[in-house]
Parts: C-alpha cells; structure tokens; sequence
C-alpha cells in the first residue's frame, strides 16, 4: 500500500509541475509566448511582455506547483513508517519531478521554463532556511546587478552551500541534499546560455525602475546599520557585560551556588589573580560560541553593503568611492579578523593550561612558563581587539557617508503590454 500512495503522489507531482502555467496566463491576455521575447514560459518573459503585475502572478503560481506537491507528500508521510516514507524520500521526490514537470511539461510537447520558480517552491518547503539564505543572496544580487539570470544561479550555490553546513547532508542517502545537488545542477545547465553571455557582457538586465532604485538603498542602509549596530553591541555590551559580571561574581564573598570557590583561584599575586582569572575563564567560554555568528553576520552585511553601494560609483562627488574603499578596509579587517580570533581560540588552553600548572606549583618554572603563554596570548587577543575596532572605525564612516546618498532617478516603471520584445532570454520560470 505504502508503494502505491508513493507512485500515485509522485504522479500527480509531475502533471502539476507541468502545468504552464506562464504559457496559460499569456494565451489569456491573447499571447503566444513562444512567439515573443525571448519565447521563455517563465516568469521574467511574461514579466517583460504583459507587464511586472503577470510576471509576478506566473512566479507564484509556478513556485505554487513546486511546493503542493512536496506538502502533499509531507501530508501523507505520517500515515506510513516504512523507509522510503520516513526517510523523506516521497517528499523529495515529489519536489523534484514537479520540478521536471516544470522543465519538460507533456502539455507543452516538453518545451518548459528554466526551473526557478517552481525549484523554489518545493525547496521552500524541504529545507526553508537554506531557502533563505538562497532568497537573500537572489535579492541582493538581483537589485545590485539587474541580471536575473546572476542572480539565480548564485542563488543555487547558496542553497547547496548552506544546506552542506548541515552534518546530516553528508550523508549519501540524505535525500534533499540529493535534491538540491540534482536541482541546482539543472538549472544551471537551462542557463548555460546566459552564462555564456554573461561572460561576454552582453546578457540583458532587467530595467533600472525607481522601485529598484529603492530598494538598493534601502538594503545598503539596512546592511550598514545591522553591520554597526551588531558589531557596538556585541564589542561594547554583550563583552563587556559577561566578563565584568563574571569577574565580579569571581571577587564576590558572597557568590551564587552554581559558580562554586575553587580552591586554586583563591589567591592572588603579581601574575595571576586567582579570583578574576575564573570569572574570566567563565566569560571566555560562555561569549566564545558567539564569534562564528558575529563573523558571518558581519560578512553577510559586508557583502550586501558593498554590493549596493558599488551601484552609486557612477554618481558625481568622490563621497560615493570614499564610502567603497571604506567597506572595502571594513571587510578586509573583517577577513582577517576571523583567523586572528581562530589563532587566540588555539592559544587560550596552551595559556589556561600553564596557568593551572603553576597555581597548583608555585615553581619559578611554572611561573616562566605561565608567563610566557599569557603574554603570547595577551599580544594575539590584543592584535584582534585592534582589528575588530578599525572594522567598527570604517562601517562608521560608511555609515556617515550614507547621508549623501542620492535620490532615485524618475524613471517610468510602467511596462507596457506592447514593449519591444526583449532580445536576450529571460531566466527566470
């Protein structure tokens, strides 16, 4: 039975998948849209032809019969144990021939879109924070670049970036790691040829409307600010904060019963003082977990904030490059800054370790020996102090700069329904 309910719903997929549905909307409005533009059933091309409103309406309607399906499988899945059940095999499969539905739909003797819009969908839904992060890095380098067609491919290595972070995706039989390798792979070969011309700077980028110029400040100023603020409260607070509290809770007579007195951080003497040296060791391990996210946040706003602020270089005054070379010195510390705090990570137990040696020893070795690993450790954690404080130094100048953003240039964001075909393929569907 269970074998049954698992063909019948990966049938069904394929026959929504197919569903033209950029095909139906254009034949509605009086359309053959294999006869105008770039003949795409996608989105962009009914976008282009009819106007931003169908575009719109075909993308949702197509990232729809991606993702019914993979919810109707996930609907069916408690009804069954075996394997191939709860492993999630039907659900990833369901997305993924919905997805070759889309490709190759029978309706259309297989002449189908490029796969975007309905990969999304059933991708959504199988894994929706790597869906995410994939969405992120499509609207960033769609409002910064225009080109649809960049914008989703690099979408693609997102996805499958993000989704082998996960332990778990490493492991062969892991289906939606299947899904997105077989997927993305598909989609970038529908787009070889806007790779190629890509690469010889003749693919079509979609118009610079007042809206896209909005929302390109709008995420530079967003990037700039979360980057800023991020970066004072984690330095200024949150550090702050946990090592006076635990350092004052280590000097404290009287002290709350889960941070017992240790018997060999009880005195103090001109090297180490026994009492702060635990509270800073408590703060040490609680804020230590904190640095991979405050490094990849800040690459992830370093990226965006430079990405859009290179759309205002062709502008008049030098503000507009002084505020690139800024978030270009605000990254690079930021490159560096992560193996520096990786370095001081490796340094710390060499440095804990002879510091328990010799407050167990009392030795003039074990002083020497102490010595000589805090200070070693001492100059790395004070090298990436400097280094995190000139990243804080230029995002703040950028974000001074930000004043003198310009304002959107008037353009006319109608589209009409009688635009001259666009003479490159559209990408996305």
């Amino acid at each position: 039975m269970h074998w049954l309910a698992a063909s019948v719903t990966v049938v069904v997929s394929y026959f929504i998948g197919a569903i033209p549905f950029g095909y139906v909307v254009a034949w509605m409005r009086g359309v053959n849209i294999f006869e105008q533009g770039s003949g795409n059933i996608g989105a962009t091309n009914v976008g282009r032809i009819l106007g931003w409103q169908y575009g719109a309406l075909v993308f949702v309607l197509d990232f729809a019969k991606g993702a019914i399906p993979v919810a109707l499988a996930l609907v069916l899945k408690p009804n069954f144990e075996e394997p191939v059940w709860s492993r999630g095999f039907v659900e990833v499969t369901a997305g993924l021939i919905a997805f070759l539905g889309h490709l190759f739909p029978v309706y259309l003797r297989f002449q189908g879109g490029k796969g975007v819009a309905s990969g999304c969908g059933a991708v959504a839904v199988l894994l929706p924070v790597p869906t995410l992060m994939a969405l992120a890095a499509w609207s960033v380098l769609l409002v910064t670049t225009r080109l649809m067609s960049l914008a989703s491919i690099a979408a693609v290595f997102a996805l499958c970036a993000a989704q082998l972070r996960q332990p778990a995706a490493w492991d062969w039989l892991e289906p939606r790691t299947w899904f997105c390798i077989v997927a993305g792979t598909l989609v970038i070969a529908k787009h070889h040829a806007n790779i190629g011309r890509l690469f010889q700077g003749t693919e079509n980028q979609l118009e610079d409307t007042t809206m896209m110029q909005q929302l390109n400040r709008s995420l530079h100023v967003l990037a700039l600010g979360l980057w800023f603020g991020m970066a004072i409260f984690f330095t200024f607070v949150v550090a702050f904060s946990l090592f006076g509290s635990f350092e004052a809770m280590g000097k404290a007579e009287k002290r709350e019963t889960w941070f017992p007195r240790v018997g060999d951080y009880l005195a103090a003497d001109e090297l180490v003082d026994g009492p702060k040296e635990q509270g800073t060791r408590a703060a040490g391990f609680a804020i230590g977990p904190m640095f991979t996210w405050y490094f990849a946040l800040q690459g992830v706003c370093g990226f965006i904030a430079l990405a859009t602020a290179l759309a205002f270089l062709s502008e008049p005054g030098g503000v507009h490059r002084w505020r690139v070379n800024l978030l270009l010195a605000a990254v690079a510390l930021v490159l560096v800054g992560w193996p520096l705090e990786r370095k001081v990570h490796e340094l710390r137990e060499p440095r804990n370790r002879a510091t328990e040696v010799y407050l167990l020893e009392r030795t003039d070795k074990a002083h020497g020996e102490a010595a000589s690993a805090r200070a070693t450790f001492g100059q790395w954690h004070l090298a990436s102090v400097f280094v995190n404080l000139a990243a804080i130094l230029c995002v703040a100048g950028a974000m001074a700069l930000a004043g003198n953003l310009p304002t959107a240039t008037p353009v006319n964001d109608e589209k009409s329904a009688t635009a001259e075909p666009a003479q490159t393929e559209a990408v996305t569907g």
